[in-house]
């Protein structure tokens, strides 16, 4: 794994709020060595937003805000998905 993905991991991993490490780090350990650049940003750009804000938007208990609504958004809800 090279260096962006490395620290990109441990970030997903090391939230602080316990419920994104597992959201996040999961997603991070099956999807990150997939990934191309533009996922990759928008995964670090994901990283700095707050922990009370992602676990709104991925659980769907809040709208996505206009900037973060896009496809990387889309992959990680849909990853997180409760079957029906």
């Amino acid at each position: 794994m090279d260096a962006r993905r490395k620290k990109i991991h441990y970030r997903a991993w090391h939230r602080g709020m316990r419920e994104m490490d597992l959201i996040l780090g999961r997603f991070a350990d099956q999807t990150l060595e997939k990934m191309d650049a533009e996922h990759l940003d928008d995964f670090e750009r994901v990283l700095d937003c707050p922990d009370h804000m992602l676990l709104g938007w991925i659980t769907g208990r809040d709208d996505v805000v206009p900037e973060f609504n896009n496809e990387f958004m889309g992959l990680l809800k849909r990853f997180h998905a409760i079957p029906e």
